[in-house]
């Protein structure tokens, strides 16, 4: 696996981790921030055709 494709990875767990604490504080400035972060995320990994789900790869 690239350096890059784990990083990209990393950006997109740290984006969904962002995104669930914010939900359960009811914190709707950071969950807006934080979806986002992950759109973004997913939207740079696809670009690059990284599954950020796929951890074998």
């Amino acid at each position: 696996m690239s350096v890059f494709a784990e990083a990209m990875r990393q950006r997109v767990r740290e984006a969904r981790a962002a995104l669930v604490a914010a939900r359960a504080a009811a914190d709707a400035y950071g969950t807006e921030v934080a979806e986002v972060e992950l759109e973004d995320a997913l939207r740079m990994a696809r670009e690059h055709g990284i599954d950020p789900d796929d951890e074998e790869a």
